[in-house]
């Protein structure tokens, strides 16, 4: 593949009701700094809009976005509620220590299982929740051999594919702690 790659996530927008809800919940729970607030107006859809755009930094300089428009009517027509399902996610890679203390200010402000819980996947230990908008949200520790485990993946990426188009829907997933169940806590 020639093709010059995109260099990082720039952000990743999603609508919210409560735009101070939201703020509560990504700076004093989860710990990602308000970095930019947005207040402007713009042509979307033809009609000029008044809208708030926020900015929640993470470490590479990416970050997640949230819009509210200050319209009702707005709002709704742009609202972005879809079917709630755990595969829809953002992940983001933490270390150990951040992944616990995320885990410890989630459980103190009294989001506990089932909506907020641990998976590990063997590759990685991933700490699941759901914002106050339903966006559902990843905290991913990568397993130790983390880079082994890649180049492994990456060398049978192409086969894997083929085999599972095939039919053969079998795990490749040698890293997985058998006993853990998806969607429990581990």
């Amino acid at each position: 593949m020639n093709a010059q790659l995109p260099v990082r996530l720039h952000h990743y927008g999603w609508m919210v009701d409560d735009q101070e809800a939201n703020r509560r919940y990504y700076e004093d729970i989860i710990g990602l700094p308000l970095i930019a607030t947005w207040t402007e107006r713009e042509v979307l859809n033809g009609t000029e809009r008044a809208l708030s755009h926020t900015f929640y930094g993470l470490a590479d300089g990416s970050a997640l976005a949230f819009f509210q428009m200050a319209d009702p009517e707005a709002q709704q027509e742009f609202q972005t509620k879809i079917n709630y399902t755990p595969i829809r996610h953002i992940a983001l890679k933490v270390d150990q220590d951040t992944q616990q203390a995320i885990h410890k200010r989630l459980i103190d402000a009294g989001r506990t299982e089932p909506g907020t819980f641990i998976i590990d996947h063997g590759y990685c230990v991933s700490l699941y929740t759901t914002d106050p908008n339903q966006l559902q949200l990843e905290f991913t520790v990568d397993h130790p051999d983390i880079d082994n485990i890649n180049a492994e993946r990456l060398r049978t990426a192409h086969a894997d594919l083929a085999r599972w188009l095939a039919g053969d829907h079998s795990s490749n997933n040698p890293w997985r702690d058998r006993s853990t169940t998806p969607g429990t806590a581990g």
